[in-house]
């Protein structure tokens, strides 16, 4: 794999994941005509998941689990950390959590940053 790739790929994950947090977001909970649908016990299949989803950003379930990630990504140095860090940083702040959220997507980018930086200089020093 190329360099250029190498380097890019993590970035992308995070944006793609974004993305589906935006489309999880304004797509699934936050339109009424959906929420309406599971007002009824006998509502559409989905409407579990959908509450389920509510539940996780109602109990800031999300921000936690970006916060718990964040330090995990502090303390284990390498990509696929910080990549998640930074992942579930967004989710967070798509879903309403904005506070874990911002601070692991900030941690989680700066780790990936720096680990991008470290292993740039060893393959220049060989």
């Amino acid at each position: 794999m190329k360099p250029s790739l190498r380097a890019a790929l993590p970035w992308a994950i995070i944006v793609l994941v974004a993305a589906g947090a935006a489309w999880l977001r304004y797509g699934f909970i936050e339109p009424s005509d959906m929420a309406h649908a599971c007002d009824s016990a006998e509502g559409p299949w989905w409407c579990a998941t959908r509450t389920l989803v509510v539940q996780g950003f109602l109990s800031y379930g999300y921000g936690y689990a970006a916060v718990l990630m964040a330090l995990v990504a502090l303390f284990w140095r390498n990509t696929a950390a910080a990549v998640l860090a930074a992942s579930f940083g967004v989710i967070a702040l798509q879903l309403y959590c904005y506070e874990g959220g911002a601070l692991a997507l900030l941690i989680g980018a700066l780790r990936l940053v720096r680990v991008q930086y470290d292993r740039q200089q060893v393959t220049a020093e060989a």
